[in-house]
């Protein structure tokens, strides 16, 4: 059995009596429910960047499971992409190299702030005519020609994507160590795909480094994640990695969220592979029939479900509308996809509830239009010094040839079709008036 040394802590304090002194302001008395558990930093209860008790042992039994050097985030996986490009940087340095790095387009809106705070040039792998914004596969033979300048530290890789798509990651790796740079995954939604029965997790297929937000797939409170660091990575990131992350994390990071992950560690040590592997066959029998009866699913990624709506006559927030008067709300949707994502916590009567709710809409002629085409806008500034700029807004129409400060984006799917620093063209336009932007903040 797999101890939980930061929740034995914080219940043995919580029936201590002891008088809190200290913060936070509830004093352990109860308001929502959890105040007991919710403490700071006090003697015995560690201090996660400079961990070396009860959370250094609980991130040893997640190292175990992961097969990594494995550190906890109190703030998503947001904090350990931003730890990961600090890390990248040390890198660079030591090579000799400018920081710049080669990243899919498809990358979260935090990869691009944190490369901005960092001063990290980025150059695009763009998606495939066929493909949304929202992914970007990289061929490896594609990258292999591009990272043959020698002058990137890292490749950048967002997978699973939003929509359940997977790259290959161990053709990728493979040219990276070819080439002697980094490879950075952003695994944020496939924290579970290490205890699959072959795991899938990039650590395991080649990545330097990784971040998994454990609350996407795993039964974690929000903003419980891990930076992972393989054990092939050179060991001067390992050293440097709890100083990046406090570079940017908070000094009081939730003591709820680090017992949520330390729970986890027994949840994955008792069973659940089981549990996830028996969960994958009912998922996979789910998506068999809802195929069969003419739905278009996207993505590799067993624990999404992604539909293409227009090909069933409906628009991809109209289809979202109608699940949600059923009762069932969905994870993301656009005018063209509704995204699910599902877990082992799903009873089988949650199953049959979504597959019944779907089947149940009658379909349609399929939709034609699709998206405008992918913009690649022209590079007038850095993301730093677009984003340290003055800015003003503007409505979309009348920001032809200025140039964008900051992202215009919100969380999900936090995913951009232009960048800070990039002159807006009249495609860009095209693509905001397509999924419903309003304004740009541009640079004056």
């Amino acid at each position: 059995m797999m101890n939980t040394p930061i929740i034995d802590f914080l219940e043995k304090y919580a029936l201590s009596g002891t008088m809190r002194l200290h913060m936070p302001g509830h004093k352990g008395r109860c308001f929502l429910g959890p105040e007991k558990f919710d403490i700071t930093e006090i003697k015995g209860a560690d201090s996660l960047y400079d961990a070396d008790g009860i959370i250094q042992m609980s991130e040893k039994n997640a190292s175990s499971l992961f097969g990594s050097h494995t550190f906890y985030s109190a703030e998503g996986s947001s904090l350990a992409i931003r730890a990961m490009l600090y890390l990248a940087s040390l890198y660079a340095k030591e090579k000799g190299k400018k920081a710049k790095i080669l990243s899919g387009r498809n990358a979260h809106k935090t990869f691009i702030s944190g490369a901005a705070l960092l001063d990290i040039d980025v150059e695009w792998i763009f998606p495939k005519l066929s493909e949304s914004y929202l992914s970007c596969t990289v061929f490896p033979e594609e990258l292999d020609r591009m990272l043959s300048d020698d002058e990137f530290c890292a490749v950048y890789v967002t997978s699973p994507d939003y929509l359940g798509n997977l790259c290959n990651i161990e053709e990728i790796s493979g040219v990276c160590k070819k080439h002697g740079v980094l490879l950075l995954l952003d695994n944020a939604h496939g924290a579970y795909l290490k205890f699959l029965p072959e795991s899938l997790h990039p650590t395991d297929l080649g990545a330097d480094m990784c971040c998994d937000s454990a609350h996407k797939t795993l039964p974690v409170l929000t903003g419980g994640a891990y930076l992972h660091i393989s054990h092939s990575a050179p060991s001067y990131l390992l050293e440097k990695a709890k100083y990046a992350m406090s570079v940017f994390g908070s000094t009081s990071p939730s003591y709820l969220i680090m017992a949520s992950l330390d729970h986890a560690n027994e949840y994955i040590y008792d069973g659940y592979r089981k549990t996830l592997s028996d969960f994958c066959e009912k998922i996979g029998v789910l998506k068999n029939e809802l195929c069969e009866k003419g739905f278009s699913l996207l993505g590799d990624e067993i624990l999404k479900l992604s539909i293409d709506t227009k090909k069933y006559g409906y628009e991809g927030t109209e289809f979202a509308d109608i699940l949600r008067n059923s009762g069932i709300e969905c994870e993301f949707s656009d005018n063209d996809f509704v995204v699910f994502m599902l877990s082992p916590e799903m009873t089988d009567l949650d199953i049959e509830r979504l597959k019944n709710s779907l089947l149940s809409i009658t379909k349609k002629d399929e939709i034609k239009d699709i998206p405008p085409a992918i913009s690649k806008p022209e590079k007038i500034m850095t993301p730093r010094d677009a984003t340290l700029s003055i800015s003003e807004r503007v409505e979309i129409e009348n920001s032809e040839g200025r140039i964008l400060a900051s992202l215009c984006v919100s969380c999900p799917p936090a995913v951009s079709y232009i960048v800070c620093g990039e002159k807006i063209d009249r495609s860009v336009i095209e693509l905001a008036k397509y999924y419903n932007t309003k304004y740009f903040d541009v640079v004056i």
